[in-house]
C-alpha cells in the first residue's frame, strides 16, 4: 500500500493544489455567475410554459362548460383497466347490433370480414358472414362486370353508393363512417353510449326542424338521427337480454375495437415490457452491488516511514 501511495505521489496526484491567481478567480466567478443566470433563465421559461399550459387548459374547460352540451359520464367499462382486455363476447354482440341496426345508414369502409377472425368469430363464421353480401366484381376475361358472394377479403358494404345519395336519404345529413368513430369523438365509447341512450323530448324553448330530434349529448342538441335502440329491438343469438343499455354497451364496445384493433395486443406488449424491464432491473441492481462491493468495503491506510 505504501508503494502504491508513493507511485501516486510520483504522479503528482497527492500534491497540494497551488493557490489560484487573480485571473483564475475572475474566470471562476464569471462562470459561476453565467451558470446562475442560466438557471434563472431556465426557471423563467419553465414558469412561463407552465402558466401558458394552465391557461390553455382553463380556457378549454370554460369553452366546454359554456357550449350547452351535456358531457358524457364515465362508464365502468371492462377494458378500462391497465391490463384489461376487451370483452370479446360483447364485441360479437356489438357486431350483431351494427349488422341489424346501424348498417342501414352507417358504413364501415375500413373494416373487412377477415378482421373478425380470432376476435369475435371463427374463420368459418366470418366466411359465412361475408357470403351473405353480394359484391360487384370484375371485369372478367370478356370485359364484363359480375356479381359474386362476398369473401373474407371484402370490406363491410356501404348502405349508399355515394355521399349525395346518403344525404338525400337523410334530409341532408351525412351519416358518418363508424370505422374510427370512437377515436374521432371526444369521450370515446362513453360518448357513443350516452348518445344512443340519451334521447329525450325537447325542453321548452328548443325549436327543432323537421326530421331533427333532441339529444343533449349531441353538440347543439339537435340531431338528425332518430332513436334506433329500444328494448328488444333485436334478439341476441347467445340469449343475452337485449335491453337498450345492453345494446348500446355492446355496440360501443364493438366500435371501440374497430377504432383500436390493436387494443389487446398493446396491453399484452405492456405486460411483456414490464416483466422484461423488471428482470433487467433486478439483474442490473445485483451486478451493481457485486461490482461496487469491493470498492465500498476497502480501506486505504497510510503508514508513514519510520525515521
Amino acid at each position: 500500500m505504501a508503494a502504491t501511495l508513493r507511485r501516486f505521489h510520483g504522479l503528482r496526484l497527492l500534491k497540494s493544489t497551488p493557490t489560484l491567481n487573480l485571473q483564475q478567480a475572475k474566470n471562476l466567478s464569471s462562470a459561476s455567475s453565467w451558470a446562475n443566470s442560466n438557471k434563472k433563465l431556465i426557471g423563467a421559461v419553465g414558469a412561463i410554459t407552465g402558466g401558458v399550459g394552465a391557461l390553455l387548459f382553463a380556457l378549454e374547460q370554460s369553452v366546454d362548460a359554456s357550449d350547452g352540451t351535456v358531457h358524457s359520464p364515465a362508464q365502468p367499462w371492462n377494458h378500462k383497466g391497465l391490463f384489461s382486455s376487451l370483452d370479446h363476447q360483447s364485441v360479437r354482440r356489438g357486431y350483431e347490433v351494427y349488422k341489424q341496426v346501424c348498417s342501414a345508414c352507417h358504413s364501415m369502409q375500413y373494416i373487412a370480414y377477415r378482421n373478425l377472425v380470432g376476435v369475435s368469430h371463427t374463420e368459418a363464421e366470418a366466411k359465412a358472414e361475408a357470403e351473405q353480401i353480394t359484391v360487384r366484381d370484375g371485369p372478367d376475361d370478356t370485359g364484363n362486370y359480375y356479381n359474386r358472394p362476398g369473401k373474407l377479403s371484402d370490406y363491410f358494404p356501404s348502405p349508399y353508393p355515394n355521399e349525395e345519395a346518403a344525404r338525400a336519404a337523410n334530409n341532408g345529413a351525412y351519416p358518418p363512417d363508424l370505422s374510427y368513430i370512437v377515436s374521432a369523438r371526444k369521450g370515446g365509447e362513453d360518448y357513443i353510449f350516452s348518445l344512443l341512450t340519451g334521447y329525450h323530448d325537447a325542453p321548452a324553448g328548443v325549436v327543432l326542424r323537421e326530421g331533427q330530434y333532441f339529444n343533449p349529448y349531441f353538440p347543439g342538441g339537435a340531431i338528425s338521427m332518430a332513436q334506433v335502440l329500444y328494448n328488444e329491438v333485436i334478439e341476441y343469438e347467445d340469449g343475452t337480454p337485449p335491453t337498450q343499455s345492453q345494446l348500446a354497451k355492446d355496440v360501443a364496445t364493438f366500435l371501440k375495437w374497430t377504432s383500436e384493433p390493436e387494443h389487446d395486443d398493446r396491453k399484452q406488449m405492456l405486460i411483456k415490457v414490464i416483466a422484461i424491464l423488471g428482470f433487467l432491473t433486478a439483474i442490473s441492481y445485483y451486478i451493481k452491488r457485486h461490482k461496487w462491493s469491493s470498492l465500498k468495503s476497502r480501506k486505504i491506510v497510510f503508514v508513514p516511514k519510520e525515521k
